[in-house]
């Protein structure tokens, strides 16, 4: 994984992790990598990866079992409402992106629509 230097390493790492979890890539239950691990994987300082399981934990998408591991949350409801925020952050940024450009937002719908008729 490349880093971007704008923000903190354990919040991309974090949010590599959820968008695992939304598109099911870890599956609800599931036990995560240690934090050890986590740090030689992402190449990243042991105190790193254990923020990046603390800020899981915070929101509620992971959960730790003291001598057991990190699991992801068995809450699929939860999966699925951080997946459409997730989801309505990716839209909004893509018009906001598609605004700058010069083009408003019914003209990207139809855009977005003649797409769906083009031929293979």
């Amino acid at each position: 994984m490349e880093f971007k230097e704008n923000m903190p390493i354990y919040l991309q790492v974090a949010e590599d992790i959820r968008n695992k979890i939304i598109c099911g890539e870890l599956g609800v239950g599931e036990r995560l990598m240690s934090s050890r691990t986590m740090a030689k994987e992402y190449n990243i300082n042991p105190n790193t990866a254990a923020r990046v399981y603390t800020e899981l934990e915070t929101q509620g998408l992971v959960g730790t079992r003291r001598g057991v591991g990190t699991f992801v949350t068995q809450d699929e409801a939860l999966v699925k409402k951080i997946m459409q925020e997730r989801m309505i952050e990716v839209i909004d940024k893509f018009f906001l992106d598609m605004e700058e450009l010069g083009y408003t937002t019914d003209k990207v719908i139809d855009i977005i629509k003649s797409l769906g008729n083009a031929p293979e």
